[in-house]
C-alpha cells in the first residue's frame, strides 16, 4: 500500500533521514521505533505530504506521491494523528470530529463514521459539548484519533499515541489500535513505547540518527537482546 524508497530529508542544512526504505501492505501494523530525534516524526509528515523529501521516492497505492499537497494526500486516504495530538481547544468535540470529515460530502457515510468513533471512544460521546482544551491527555488523544477516523483513512499514521499518558490508558489506546487494523485499517505507527508497539505490530522497523538499522517481523525483533537492551530495557515509556 506504502512503499518509501531512499527518501532523503533536510531541515535546511541538517540531513534528517538519510536514505530510508520501508513498506506498508495492506492490513498491517508496521511499526517505526527508536529513540528521541531519530526522525520517526519527519518521516512521517514527509508521508503525509507536511515536508518535502529532498530525494527518493514515496509511493501510495501505486502512485507517487511525493509532489503531491498534503491536503490532497489525505483525500487520497492517508490521515496523521500529530505527535502531541494537537486539538482544536476552543471547538467542541463534535467540532473537531466534524472538522476531520470536511473533506466529505457523504452525509450518511460521516453519521455512519462518527457513530463508529463514539462506539469506539465512548467518553467522547460523554463529553460531545466540551471545549477540546478541557479534556485530559487521554480524551484529547481519543479525540485526535476519532478525528483522524473521520477522514475515513485507507492508511492511519500515528505519531507517539502513548505520549504522556498514565499506563493504563496507554493499554486502551493501543487495543483501540488494534481493534482498527482488525477492522480493516492499515497502520503505521511511530511510537517510543517499543514494547507496546512491537506487542501489535506486524513489521517494524528501526530508526537511528536518520537510517534504518533493522527491520523485520516484530515480534522476532521483540525477542532480539540487541533490541530489548535498547529499546525495552529500563528506557521503556520514558
Amino acid at each position: 500500500m506504502l512503499k518509501v524508497e531512499d527518501l532523503n530529508v533536510y531541515y535546511g542544512a541538517i540531513h534528517a533521514i538519510k536514505g530510508i526504505s520501508l513498506e506498508v501492505e495492506e492490513g498491517q501494523i508496521v511499526t517505526l521505533i527508536g529513540a528521541n530525534g531519530a526522525g520517526k516524526t519527519t518521516t512521517l509528515r514527509t508521508i503525509s505530504g507536511l515536508n518535502k523529501a529532498k530525494s527518493g521516492q514515496i509511493t501510495f497505492k501505486g502512485k507517487s506521491i511525493n509532489s503531491v499537497p498534503a491536503q490532497d494526500i489525505m483525500a487520497m486516504g492517508i490521515s496523521q494523528v500529530p505527535e502531541g495530538r494537537r486539538v482544536f481547544a476552543n471547538m467542541t468535540v463534535l467540532e473537531n470530529l466534524e472538522l476531520g470529515a470536511y473533506l466529505r460530502k457523504d452525509k450518511n457515510g460521516i453519521k455512519k463514521d462518527m457513530d463508529r468513533v463514539f462506539l469506539k471512544f465512548p467518553r467522547l460521546f460523554e463529553r460531545i459539548k466540551q471545549q477540546a482544551g478541557t479534556l485530559s491527555g487521554g480524551e484529547q488523544q481519543m479525540l485526535a484519533m476519532g478525528r483522524a477516523l473521520m477522514s475515513k483513512p485507507k492508511l492511519l499514521l500515528l505519531d507517539e499515541p502513548s505520549m504522556g499518558l498514565a499506563p493504563l490508558l496507554v493499554q486502551e489506546i493501543f487495543s483501540i489500535i488494534k481493534e482498527l487494523n482488525q477492522e480493516g485499517t492499515t497502520i503505521l505507527l511511530v511510537e517510543q513505547n517499543a514494547h507496546m508497539a512491537l506487542s501489535i505490530a506486524h513489521q517494524a522497523y528501526v530508526l537511528e540518527t536518520g537510517r534504518i538499522v533493522l527491520s523485520g517481523d516484530a515480534k522476532e525483533l521483540a525477542s532480539r537482546p540487541e533490541i530489548s537492551e535498547a529499546y525495552l530495557g529500563g528506557a521503556v515509556g520514558h
